[in-house]
């Protein structure tokens, strides 16, 4: 089952083990940005263990083809789909173990606003209502401009900001619905480079690690 892969995987890495690549968990929320997983996915595997979360709604845009083809991709129907009994895995809590790093690319405004309100009522904020802050966790919201304007966003980024979320902030250009301003997702290059310069400067010398990766 695809939850008992990821419990054979989590084991936590001691410091003085072997080095190994970084476990990155991608996640796709309800964006038309969603378009550009795929192009996301590509890009970290070319660096780190991935593997993916969509929403149902992210694979309204999501194309499968577009996915790396040994890429495993978890939805709301594998949350349970493993578990029987007490003492079974469960899914949102062993990919949260996996994990060195998340990154949400694109964060909806609905999935931001269930952030913040500790909502968790599908595998993706489930993994994030379980997280362990101790470890980064990146999103890159994409939205309306009136939406990233609205002073509900505000209020939900201050929120995730005082979890210790990281934010990579949305551009401005012509969005998906015709309108013009801030809102639209930073480009995969973009969140990418954040991500591996965060790990990269964390295992510098005088940094924070705790855990060792292969750079």
């Amino acid at each position: 089952m695809a939850s008992e892969s990821v419990a054979a995987e989590r084991e936590p890495m001691q410091v003085n083990a072997a080095p190994r690549r970084p476990r990155i968990l991608l996640a796709a929320s309800g964006s038309v940005a969603s378009i550009k997983f795929g192009n996301l996915c590509h890009s970290f595997l070319e660096w780190a263990e991935v593997r993916a979360v969509a929403t149902r709604a992210s694979l309204h845009f999501i194309d499968r083809g577009s996915l790396p083809k040994d890429l495993v991709l978890y939805t709301d129907d594998d949350e349970w789909s493993s578990w029987n009994k007490i003492g079974d895995s469960v899914l949102h809590i062993e990919l949260r173990r996996w994990a060195d790093i998340m990154v949400i690319a694109p964060l909806s405004a609905n999935t931001l606003g269930k952030i913040a309100g500790g909502l968790c009522d599908n595998l993706l904020t489930c993994i994030v209502r379980a997280w362990d802050y101790n470890k980064p966790l990146f999103v890159a919201p994409a939205m309306n401009t009136f939406m990233w304007t609205n002073p509900f966003t505000e209020r939900h980024l201050m929120t995730i900001d005082e979890l210790g979320i990281s934010l990579i902030p949305p551009v401005k250009k012509r969005l998906a619905c015709g309108d013009y301003g801030n809102g639209a997702m930073a480009e995969p290059s973009l969140i990418y480079s954040t991500v591996r310069l965060f790990v990269e400067t964390r295992n510098q010398p005088g940094g924070s690690n705790v855990q060792q990766v292969v750079l």
